[in-house]
């Protein structure tokens, strides 16, 4: 069976694919000639099923309940989360919350009308960006790495792996954004520091339609550091296109007495009108005009905005793009004198405020030296590459780190809390394993969550129970060895655990060996609850 090597951008508007052939990296197109494969899955009452990406796309303003748009943020999430109500707010759809507490879309498919969740919609997505890459390699794709937000919790990474599981693909590891792209840069640089000098740090800024994603990573030969990220998963292409629309649709109000808000395909036409005037006034600096025909009620509108306009409307989300970058730099392993370079990517890094600002807070011309939309495609292809058996690639090591500390609780039997520790800390390097050493008389049950501020409400990773753990035969503890891990797609596992029992040997021994024998039974009774700690980095 030839194993694939197959990179997934799943973007919040559009994805990439990337396969490794012919000793490169290549980003694909799909059937329409197109490299981008917009994120839009379409359902609807015609016998052909499901339509993809820009099948979708062209068909929305017939189908606008039916077709499913910005389902990214949604993953692995429940109805209620505070954090994801204004996506929920913005979408066509009927998006509805279910017995579970889980978000559903009713739509209507072929005759009937069905729920489907966020990982149903993505697993379809999947699929279809599965079979593009299956008809350019001309067998069966299986293996590859797909790209999430580097936010992204343990309950949102399982929820993209179950997604891939669906699609019928093997995931090798789910790739931070900004890793992705890092590897990118890094891995065809002939010139960087040998392992023992002093790295060489670019931070990686990344404007994607969604989120703000800022990465410093190290690089020595044949490796990258991830020194310090951070993100802002509100702050976006998209949430500066909505002022846009925000302003165009008070101005239609008061000019011709149009309510946008009222007519769905009203207000999805406006959406897509300003998205363009958008890019436009990246490029220009005179006033762009906007006229749809046949708007509303047969009536034409017209209107205007310059980019000092746009800039005054969008002060507040420019400046929360300066307080990332500053917190970048607030307590980081580094100053901003360290800093060698500055490579921005995502699409919305057009924005020529966007650059000014990372310019005056970087105290770097902006680079871009990587493709803007493609780069996270390609790294996560060349990590495929790195961890598939089939391809020979230069040795490159990933060291990422988590976005926040994982503390590990333990119970007594009657239910209450025996003691906790911080296992992993924030910014700890992963993958990750640490061996840890309970003295017991009873099962061991185990609760993770993490100690720092996620943006997610569920902060509990999960609970684990280790057993049967009963006494040694003198009544002492047992000693029961803990593997946890941090794997390499981010997500912490309990990966093995066992207990170690005491044999006697019958040896004739001196009394003063006894007596030290039975100092340690002692000891080893009062460590009921103390935990040892063995480190490796994989």
């Amino acid at each position: 069976m030839i194993s694939s090597v197959v990179g997934f951008d799943i973007g919040y508007s559009s994805c990439f694919i990337g396969i490794a052939r012919g000793g490169g990296i290549e980003i694909i197109d799909n059937e329409y000639s197109k490299r981008d494969n917009p994120t839009y899955v379409g359902y609807g009452v015609c016998s052909d099923g499901r339509k993809m990406a820009l099948s979708a796309k062209s068909q929305i303003s017939g189908n606008v309940k039916s077709t499913i748009v910005g389902f990214k943020p949604l993953i692995g999430r429940e109805f209620d989360d505070p954090m994801i109500q204004p996506n929920i707010s913005e979408m066509f759809n009927d998006v509805i919350k279910q017995d579970d507490g889980s978000i559903g879309f009713r739509v209507d498919y072929e005759d009937k009308q069905i729920v489907l969740t966020p990982e149903n919609v993505t697993a379809s997505l999947l699929i279809y960006l599965k079979s593009v890459a299956e008809a350019k390699l001309g067998f069966a794709v299986n293996d590859c790495v797909i790209s999430v937000p580097l936010y992204f919790c343990d309950y949102q990474r399982r929820a993209m792996l179950f997604a891939a599981k669906t699609a019928g693909l093997n995931v090798l590891r789910l790739m931070n954004d900004t890793s992705a792209i890092a590897l990118a840069y890094g891995i065809y640089k002939q010139d960087l520091p040998a392992e023992k000098e002093k790295s060489r740090l670019v931070v990686f800024v990344d404007i994607g339609d969604n989120n703000t994603q800022i990465s410093a990573v190290g690089f020595n030969k044949g490796r990258l550091d991830v020194k310090k990220s951070l993100a802002d998963p509100q702050l976006g292409g998209r949430h500066f296109g909505e002022r846009i629309c925000s302003f165009f649709k008070a101005e239609f109000l008061k000019k011709y007495n149009i309510n946008v808000d009222s007519r769905a395909r009203a207000a999805l036409r406006l959406k897509t009108e300003c998205e363009k005037l958008k890019k436009t006034m990246s490029a220009n600096t005179t006033s762009i005009p906007l006229n749809i025909e046949c708007f509303m009620n047969d009536i034409d509108v017209s209107g205007r905005m310059s980019r000092e306009i746009f800039e005054e409307h969008t002060h507040d989300l420019f400046e929360r793009l300066r307080h990332l970058l500053q917190e970048l730099l607030y307590n980081a392993p580094f100053t901003v004198e360290d800093i060698d370079a500055v490579e921005i990517v995502g699409g919305s890094t057009r924005m020529p405020r966007c650059k000014t600002i990372i310019e005056e807070v970087l105290h770097k011309t902006c680079s871009t030296t990587l493709n803007a939309d493609e780069a996270t495609a390609r790294g996560c292809t060349l990590q495929c590459a790195i961890l598939s058996p089939a391809f020979k690639v230069r040795d490159f090591a990933i060291n990422d780190i988590v976005q926040s500390g994982i503390k590990l609780v333990w119970f007594n039997q009657d239910g209450s809390a025996g003691g906790d520790m911080e296992v992993f800390t924030k910014d700890h390097v992963f993958p990750f394993s640490k061996m840890l050493t309970f003295y017991r008389k009873d099962n061991l049950v185990l609760e993770a969550s993490y100690t720092n501020p996620i943006p997610h409400t569920q902060t509990v990773i999960g609970r684990f129970e280790i057993g049967p753990i009963r006494p040694e035969e003198d009544g002492s503890s047992t000693k029961v060895k803990v593997k946890v891990k941090v794997d390499i797609h981010g997500i912490l596992t309990v990966e093995s655990a066992h207990t170690v029992t005491k044999i006697q040997v019958p040896v004739e021994e001196e009394k003063k060996e006894e007596k030290k024998d039975a100092k340690k039974s002692e000891k080893s009774e009062k460590k009921e609850e103390k935990m040892e700690t063995e480190e490796t980095q994989e």
